[in-house]
């Protein structure tokens, strides 16, 4: 097969020469074929450039320096795609657990809201001297109770979106840099390609 693909190039090399006859005297009559016609010599010293670069396998060699470059951007490429679908699934990862701490933010207040109804029942239930001094701290204690579960909740929220913010421009950042070197791979291995 090698052999084959070494005569086939060779081939290739002698009908490339077919210019350098068009170009000189007529291969045909004798005056072509003395040592004297420099036209002549050029031809020979082609073929023999040819055959000396088959002879040591130079063909052969470039074909496996391409070939290994090609398995070294084929291989970055997988990794790339690799690292894309890793950033995907981490962002995933992020925006899944921020929508698990606005959920429970929610529970929180629903339940604040249900204590105060709760108290505000019982408040009603006793005496007006009683009612009025219980439903006086009742409020207070809402209050205080609706502004530290707010203040909790908004804490809570603010380093939750902080923390998946950077993790997702950390994301983001990382996958960019991977379109980029993937965008890039695939222009230098069409260039070196065609």
């Amino acid at each position: 097969m090698k052999q084959v693909s070494s005569l086939g190039l060779a081939a290739v090399f002698a009908v490339a020469a077919s210019p350098a006859f068009a170009a000189s005297k007529n291969p045909f009559s004798p005056d072509f074929w003395s040592l004297a016609n420099t036209d002549m010599i050029v031809l020979l010293a082609f073929v023999i450039f040819v055959g000396i670069l088959i002879k040591f396998k130079v063909p052969e060699m470039l074909m496996s320096l391409l070939d290994k470059r090609a398995a070294g951007i084929r291989s970055d490429l997988d990794e790339a795609k690799a690292l894309r679908e890793e950033a995907r699934l981490l962002l995933a990862s992020y925006e899944q657990k921020q929508g698990e701490v606005q959920e429970q933010a929610e529970r929180i207040v629903a339940t604040a809201k249900d204590e105060a109804t709760r108290a505000a029942k019982l408040a009603e239930d006793e005496i007006e001297v009683s009612v009025s001094r219980r439903l006086t701290a009742a409020q207070e204690q809402i209050e205080s109770a609706k502004a530290a579960a707010i203040r909790d909740v908004r804490n809570e929220a603010v380093n939750v979106a902080i923390a998946a913010a950077r993790d997702v421009i950390a994301a983001q950042t990382t996958a960019d840099a991977a379109d980029k070197m993937i965008d890039a791979s695939i222009t230098e291995v069409g260039a070196k390609l065609h």
